[in-house]
């Protein structure tokens, strides 16, 4: 028996996924009769959501921590390899027509499932709210270009604006979202090409005086890892409509390209910059190479990719709120989250500047991320990506109910992970005590193959493919 919180809205019709239409499924199974769309479209999910200024960031904070130009662009391409998995996980979705953190309950239990679901709720709020931060003052700083020098009223006019742009097409749901993703993406590939051209002739190139050590290397490996690794809880979420004839290799290779090709580019753009100027506010010490014809442009770019990104934060917070109990449609859940999503950013741009905090506390959940990564993953692959469907939304009982709705497997694995994570995370909330005798080398995100080893030796016999059933 399905859930009440995940049955679809009764209209009198079949529900449909159609651009400019108000999503009737949340995250009820997707019968076969309503999947449509092929692997492109994953491709184009990843290229468009990743064009976001964040990767120039993190490509500028790899020669912070002391790496040469090369060396920083080494770390940027590996890091981008890791949307293989993210593209992988997406044929949880094709098999199962729902979303992740339902498929997720298959290793933890219908129980141990939820503590996860609620970290992740809190982090897609969270970088929603930074994104929203960084889109509104490039907005305000583009109306002060445009000769608008308006103080809190432009501020306010530019939060307003970027909420509303993120908002829409989110509440309109899945098909929307996929449509502007694509085709935001077309003019955000143009205009960050141009800002790659601009950029990338400068860089020195050149090796640094000093080797950045065992605690430059792995810092920088966790800043590129981290973004990728924070979409593991969402890729089910846009390919549950494919045609269950949509196979592994086209997913996996669809999604992984596209985010692949977007991190690095930017990645490899703030890596250049960062060897030219002062990065310590990215955006101006971007700005400050580019021409002056260029820069209200790149400006209307760091809002564009800062909305890409939100839209797909946002929409599936609202498929993560139904999967932890609300009892409403995805369109009125994600009312609750755009309401939280708009109160944290007028905190951040009008009262009190906690945008470095949140950073702060947002990059220390990889803690809990990666070891859960490592578990969903393992567990896919066991199970050969097979689900009971009727049992990933029983209310109690079922495939998945395990022991009074706790896997005891999964939850060991979590906490074994957990536990790597936290003794070996170099932040600046949390240092653990094996930083230190490792040289300074943060191996948070070994967490990640520590967990899926354990929940292999636990889980294995157990946990194996079955037959699944269709919704």
């Amino acid at each position: 028996m399905l859930d009440h919180e995940t049955a679809p809205v009764t209209t009198g019709r079949t529900a449909t996924d159609e651009v400019f239409q108000v999503e009737e499924h949340g995250i009820d199974p997707i019968p076969d009769a309503e999947r449509h769309g092929g692997a492109k479209d994953v491709f184009w999910l990843w290229f468009g959501s990743n064009l976001t200024f964040t990767y120039v960031i993190n490509g500028a904070l790899a020669v912070a921590f002391g790496l040469s130009f090369w060396q920083a662009t080494a770390v940027v391409v590996l890091g981008g390899l890791a949307f293989v998995a993210i593209g992988a996980a997406g044929l949880s979705g094709v098999r199962t027509g729902t979303a992740t953190l339902v498929i997720s309950r298959a290793a933890f239990g219908r129980r141990g499932n939820w503590p996860a679901g609620l970290l992740n709720w809190i982090v897609s709020i969270g970088y929603t709210i930074v994104n929203t931060v960084v889109g509104t003052l490039a907005l305000e700083a583009f109306f002060t270009d445009l000769g608008w020098h308006g103080g809190q009223a432009a501020r306010a006019l530019a939060l307003a604006v970027t909420l509303a742009l993120t908002f829409v097409v989110a509440l309109w749901g899945h098909a929307t979202v996929q449509f502007a993703e694509r085709w935001m993406a077309y003019v955000l590939a143009v205009g960050f090409a141009v800002l790659i051209v601009l950029v990338l002739p400068g860089a020195d190139t050149s090796a640094p005086s000093a080797a950045p050590g065992a605690s430059g290397w792995s810092l920088a490996f966790v800043v590129m890892l981290a973004g990728p690794f924070s979409y593991l809880p969402m890729p089910a979420d846009y390919t549950r409509y494919l045609p269950r004839t949509t196979t592994l290799r086209a997913v996996t290779w669809s999604g992984a390209l596209g985010g692949f090709v977007s991190s690095v580019a930017l990645g490899v753009a703030g890596v250049a910059a960062a060897t030219q100027v002062d990065m310590t506010d990215a955006v101006a010490g971007t700005e400050s190479l580019l021409p002056g014809w260029f820069q209200s442009l790149f400006l209307a770019l760091v809002l564009g990719g800062s909305v890409t990104n939100s839209i797909i934060t946002l929409y599936s917070s609202s498929l993560n709120l139904q999967v932890l109990g609300i009892p409403w449609t995805r369109a009125r859940a994600i009312v609750i989250s755009a309401g939280v999503t708009a109160a944290g950013s007028l905190g951040a741009l009008f009262l009190t500047d906690f945008t470095t905090s949140l950073l702060s506390f947002l990059s220390l959940l990889i803690i809990v991320f990666a070891p859960w990564g490592g578990v969903f993953l393992a567990d896919m692959v066991l199970r050969r990506c097979t689900y009971d469907s009727a049992g990933l939304h029983a209310d109690t009982g079922g495939a998945y109910w395990y022991r009074a709705g706790w896997h005891p497997a999964g939850l060991i694995a979590l906490l074994a992970g957990l536990l790597f994570s936290a003794l070996t995370c170099d932040s600046e909330l949390w240092t653990g005590p094996l930083v230190a005798p490792l040289g300074g080398a943060d191996l948070t995100l070994l967490g990640a193959a520590v967990s899926a080893l354990v929940y292999v030796l636990l889980a294995r016999g157990h946990v194996t493919p079955i037959r699944a059933s269709r919704p």
